[in-house]
């Protein structure tokens, strides 16, 4: 389940994985990037070195997206209004700070919720997608 992009020289990869997969050699800076962190995870046990919440969906879009109180809204929905969220602050500060680290070279590996398993219906892929852009 990995997306791994070869960049012009000079350029980190970026990967995509969920929290509880193993690491692979290659990963580089592995960052969560779920709005909450994983329950039931001990400090000593987590699987990540960094964790950007506000790469996140924000709790009214994940409530929306699952359905709480409300129709749920379709993939495509979840998406746009995910990506108009990355391009406001405070997200798109850290946005364009993660891109800039990619840019100087280092290799990072986004991660997200172990319960999701279909990339294409993932923030991480969207974020991945914002990242490529960023750095050309």
């Amino acid at each position: 389940m990995t997306a791994a992009v070869d960049l012009r020289k000079g350029i980190g990869d970026i990967h995509t994985r969920r929290w509880n997969d193993p690491a692979r050699r290659g990963d580089g800076t592995r960052i969560l990037v779920c709005r909450y962190r994983p329950r039931g995870v001990r400090h000593e046990d987590e699987t990540w070195a960094e964790w950007l919440k506000d790469v996140s969906p924000s709790p009214e879009l994940l409530a929306a997206f699952h359905g709480k109180d409300q129709e749920p809204i379709s993939d495509r929905m979840f998406r746009r209004r995910y990506l108009n969220e990355m391009r406001k602050e405070p997200a798109r500060a850290q946005v364009q700070a993660l891109a800039e680290r990619v840019a100087a070279g280092e290799t990072v590996t986004l991660l997200c919720s172990s319960g999701c398993v279909d990339e294409r219906r993932c923030h991480r892929t969207w974020l991945r997608e914002l990242l490529l852009e960023e750095t050309g």
